[in-house]
């Protein structure tokens, strides 16, 4: 699979009617994301994370500012960009293979050339032998990460994570990460993933950047140096724990 290209944010501000009056979210957010690197995006409740991330995805346009892709101006949203978010959002009416092959549907590819795809990655996600059942048959962790491969399956260049684990449960959140690293290792793509775990984001990512509380700015860009592959193992090293600190101060600011 491809991956030629990077998505940059160019001086970012965005405010938003609501009840209260003007609410800024964002300003002045500016950072490019490298080629098959994953980052993750750290910050305060109410920072305007999940914004950004829409922004970013082609959904929201920003008052001012812009975003490209590839050197292009995105300004609406792409294939060539996959999101996934927090709920699995999976249609309970279709299988697990027919929720996968949903992004494949619009391609024109054939239908053998669909389910070979479809039957390809449910092997990558380990849910081959879920192929027929109903998403009601499945865990938390087993819909997050049907989630992830349907926004895989098409190939995008970049994948957008909004808090993908938020609803699991502690254990089953720390084996999803495991997985995601999984299967990031061999779908090398551009990941931006939105997180309120420290640990989760060193433990994933490349680098991390850390958002201040509303309106959300970027304050800080962690370099995560830890040799890859990573295990949950790697949590309990000095190194790790250094970093966890780095984050932690930049977010006290």
């Amino acid at each position: 699979m491809t991956n030629n290209g990077s998505l940059v944010a160019s001086n970012i501000y965005h405010a938003y009617d609501a009840a209260a009056g003007r609410i800024q979210a964002l300003e002045n957010v500016s950072f490019s994301l490298g080629n098959e690197t994953f980052t993750c995006l750290v910050g305060p409740s109410g920072c305007g994370k999940s914004t950004l991330l829409r922004i970013l995805a082609g959904l929201v346009q920003p008052e001012s500012g812009s975003v490209s892709l590839n050197g292009s101006t995105l300004d609406s949203p792409r294939r060539k960009i996959g999101l996934v978010f927090q709920d699995a959002t999976l249609m309970p009416w279709r299988t697990v293979i027919q929720n996968i092959m949903l992004p494949l549907e619009f391609t024109g590819l054939s239908r053998q050339e669909q389910r070979r795809r479809a039957d390809s990655m449910l092997e990558l996600l380990g849910l081959s032998e879920f192929a027929n059942a109903y998403p009601s048959a499945l865990s938390g962790g087993m819909a997050q990460r049907l989630a992830i491969g349907r926004a895989l399956i098409y190939d995008p260049e970049v994948l957008l994570l909004d808090e993908p684990f938020g609803a699991l449960d502690a254990l089953t959140r720390e084996y999803v990460s495991e997985e995601l690293l999984r299967i990031w290792s061999q779908h090398k793509k551009t990941v931006l993933m939105v997180t309120h775990s420290i640990q989760e984001a060193i433990l994933l990512s490349d680098r991390v950047l850390v958002m201040s509380p509303r309106p959300g700015r970027i304050v800080k860009d962690v370099t995560i140096d830890l040799p890859r592959p990573r295990s949950l193992d790697d949590m309990l090293g000095t190194d790790f724990v250094r970093l966890e600190a780095q984050v932690r101060a930049a977010l006290r600011r």
